[in-house]
């Protein structure tokens, strides 16, 4: 069987669409090591012809699958992920491209290493820059220590990043998918939880690096995005922390939601109410006390 699966979600993004995918046309060994390329168009309203006309151009095994609706960020990885068979899969944001081209090659060697094997890795996170100034991404790096690790060659995480990631298949097999109450937003913790609880760890390797040219098009507006981050970091913190931490992480987030969105009390209101329901909705299932140990060694953050 072919190594790795590269599962693409995309919203009104075409041009971004074909760049990566014509980056990874250019990967060296792509076509010994890719058994699909996943694309799950998100009910675009703009035309895709140009990415369904390149992709009959391409020997690469190319799906390209349109939903009937805007599924989000969280159920289009579950529908991509859900079609991949290989024992590697890839996720690529739509308007990101690796920055070398023997990127796969190198994944499929991190999960072959020592390194890997010795720390049981399900996760490899990479090294994101920012298409138009090249600098580091520090929203897209997964430590919240930036400056103690931001030029660490590898170290272990408690969480990683939507941007660019691989995750072993195994690991979903076993861990489960996206949660599918989650429109946009904190997907990643609520999956990292449950794969660490499991004895898997997440790792951060620079050897790969993503180029993202992060960009408002299409996106959601962003008082409602920063309720969505709010909201659902709030249900992540209930289903799987000590309840302190819940209490902490609600309170931060919404001064951080007010700092962002310029108080905008409407949907702050709104958002405290969907907070107040969690513990009526949400079932605890709360890690392990040697997870909770893990995320302290590896100084991960919990309460925001």
């Amino acid at each position: 069987m072919k190594a790795i699966s590269i599962v693409i979600i995309t919203y009104n993004r075409p041009e971004d669409v074909l760049i990566l995918l014509k980056n990874i046309s250019e990967q060296k060994a792509a076509t010994e090591l890719l058994e699909s390329v996943i694309i799950i168009d998100n009910d675009s309203s703009t035309s895709y012809q140009q990415v369904k006309n390149y992709i009959a151009t391409q020997a690469l095994p190319y799906q390209y699958i349109k939903s009937n609706e805007n599924l989000g960020v969280a159920r289009g990885r579950n529908m991509g992920i859900a079609l991949a068979q290989a024992p590697i899969i890839i996720t690529i944001d739509d308007d990101a491209y690796f920055k070398e081209t023997d990127a796969l090659l190198k994944i499929e060697g991190l999960f072959a290493s020592q390194y890997a094997q010795e720390n049981n890795i399900g996760v490899f996170c990479f090294k994101v820059f920012y298409g138009s100034t090249g600098a580091l991404q520090t929203n897209a790096f997964p430590h919240k220590k930036i400056e103690k690790y931001r030029d660490k060659a590898q170290f272990l995480s408690s969480y990683y990043i939507g941007c660019g990631h691989a995750i072993l298949k195994k690991v979903y097999d076993h861990a489960g998918v996206y949660p599918t109450d989650f429109f946009y937003g904190m997907e990643e913790y609520d999956l990292s939880y449950r794969i660490l609880d499991l004895g898997y760890r997440i790792a951060y390797d620079n050897s790969v690096a993503i180029i993202h040219n992060e960009s408002p098009k299409g996106r959601t507006a962003l008082a409602i995005k920063m309720q969505m981050l709010w909201v659902n970091k709030s249900k992540v913190a209930y289903r799987y922390l000590p309840k302190k931490y819940f209490y902490t992480t609600t309170l931060m987030w919404s001064i951080h939601f007010l700092m962002t969105t310029k108080c905008n009390l409407k949907l702050f209101i709104e958002g405290w109410q969907k907070i107040i329901a969690i513990p009526k909705l949400e079932q605890r299932k709360t890690i392990s006390a040697t997870t909770l140990a893990y995320i302290k060694s590896v100084e991960g953050r919990m309460s925001f």
